[in-house]
């Protein structure tokens, strides 16, 4: 075989690793029972250690030599040129510390289950070091000619961005955030709650939502978990889970809502460069944009409201609920605690929480006692609320028991992203949200398919982002969509 034909073979051979892990790693937070935690922990290190070795092999390095001076198409040499960039990055990583990240993840996720459950931060709090100390000698590895330890993890999730971009992003965000919610907060909260429903209903509408927004069943499925997540375990395989709330009606459909973004994204991914590495998302942020589009800039609108109320009225004929009413309450804005049931003008104040504590552990700030208090700090300066428990604050995302340190920022990149999406949607389709309150879905996700998921991992997510909405301002889309939503349902003066 050529150099070619080499790679792609030992590419499909690492995807089929990458999905037994992810089957592994599903099966822990849907299914495995806590006593398997240890054995699951050896299960993953050893996937996470041979995939690495079998990806930073000198033959890989070989092939993309020869690749690299050989004339190639469009598609191959998008290819080369992404993979030279991951060969580069692991290369610096030995196998000891992937293997080590691999247990510590395993041995995290079941500490922080236990340390939440019994609201106790302590259970967790050693486990949680470990990952730290790991992360830190990553971030140390991947730093050459950074100019931040943080920018090496960013890279991970968010090829191109950088801490030198975020942070007056990030402030100029939050900035016009507390603008918007100086003029909410005297004014009276809209009418509209939703009564409690029972778990098989929420579950039988959950089902529904996922096939009338497009998600192919036949080649992807929905379990529960503590926390939802989505996870690709090879094509025509897309898991997704979400969490039943009975009391919360509005927390589950959100939950499943955003989960369904991620699995359309991933399932309209283009198939038929499998091999290549470039049937992936192009970053997380772009990925995060799939999930809050569907979640917040069509599931919160009231003529999604109109289209669903209905559709819950079938499966509860007494619930005395009308769309505005619906609308009314999914677009409740307050200062709350938890960041997966915040609404859409708060949320971000949530990331930036999160982005700020990151910050701190990379820089050697902070260790793992420090972060309650830094968290209960963060929380009382940015968001406004303290939160009572561990529980409802530093112990109520999954994120860090599983290393995911420098993958919140991608929340608020989605959200940005999804605003200007949403903003060319309207320009290209005047009929918009006719097509939503008629549930009608199709075409909305035929041009998502068109400009994003179809170009996969060919170009990173800002060049794709840029290429569908040109020169758009995204922190001004988003501030002017909360504006026009829950500004107007408020009856807010807009604060200039």
């Amino acid at each position: 075989m050529d150099a070619w034909d080499q790679l792609t073979a030992r590419l499909n051979e690492l995807d089929a690793l990458a999905g037994a892990g992810a089957a592994l790693e599903w099966d822990q937070q849907c299914y495995m029972p806590p006593g398997a935690a240890a054995s699951r922990g050896v299960q993953n290190a050893l996937l996470s250690k041979l995939h690495h070795e079998r990806f930073v092999a000198p033959e890989v390095g070989g092939w993309l030599d020869t690749l690299e001076a050989a004339d190639l198409d469009a598609t191959r040499r998008a290819a080369v040129t992404q993979l030279r960039r991951r060969y580069r990055r692991a290369t610096v990583v030995p196998s000891r510390l992937v293997e080590a990240l691999a247990h510590a993840r395993s041995e995290g996720f079941a500490a922080w289950v236990d340390a939440k459950g019994k609201d106790d931060f302590s259970l967790f709090e050693g486990p949680l070091q470990r990952l730290l100390d790991l992360v830190r000698e990553q971030a140390a590895l991947y730093a050459d000619g950074a100019a931040h330890p943080y920018d090496g993890l960013l890279e991970d999730y968010d090829p191109g961005s950088t801490v030198a971009e975020l942070r007056p992003m990030f402030t100029r965000l939050a900035s016009e955030l507390n603008r918007l919610l100086d003029a909410l907060a005297p004014l009276a909260h809209p009418e509209g709650t939703v009564p409690p429903v029972d778990e098989d209903g929420l579950r039988r509408l959950s089902d529904r939502l996922l096939r009338d927004l497009g998600f192919d069943l036949d080649r992807g499925r929905l379990d529960l978990a503590e926390h939802p997540f989505t996870t690709n375990l090879g094509v025509g395989d897309v898991r997704l889970t979400t969490h039943l709330h009975p009391e919360n009606l509005l927390a589950t459909l959100g939950g499943t809502i955003h989960e369904c973004g991620h699995g359309l994204y991933e399932q309209g991914l283009p198939d038929h460069l499998a091999g290549t590495w470039l049937n992936r998302a192009a970053g997380m942020g772009l990925h995060e944009s799939q999930s809050r589009f569907w979640e917040n800039f069509i599931g919160r609108s009231l003529p999604f409201c109109r289209y669903l109320v209905p559709r819950m009225q079938g499966i509860w004929p007494t619930l005395r609920l009308t769309p505005e009413q619906l609308y009314a309450a999914a677009n409740r804005v307050e200062r709350s605690l938890i960041r997966i049931f915040a609404d859409e003008a708060t949320y971000n104040l949530h990331i930036i929480v999160r982005f700020q504590l990151e910050l701190g552990v990379l820089e050697g700030r902070l260790q793992a006692r420090d972060l309650p208090e830094a968290w209960a700090e963060g929380y009382r300066q940015v968001v406004g609320v303290v939160a009572p428990s561990a529980r409802q604050g530093v112990l109520q995302d999954v994120h860090w028991s599983s290393g995911l340190f420098g993958y919140f920022p991608s929340y608020t990149i989605g959200n940005l992203y999804a605003a200007s999406l949403g903003a060319r949607l309207e320009e290209e389709f005047p009929d918009l949200w006719d097509q939503v309150e008629r549930g009608e879905f199709g075409a909305i996700l035929a041009w998502l398919r068109r400009n994003v998921h179809q170009k996969g991992a060919s170009a990173d997510a800002p060049v794709i982002f840029r290429e569908v909405v040109g020169e758009r301002d995204p922190v001004q889309d988003l501030v002017d969509h909360l504006w026009r939503r829950q500004g107007t349902l408020y009856g807010a003066r807009r604060i200039v």
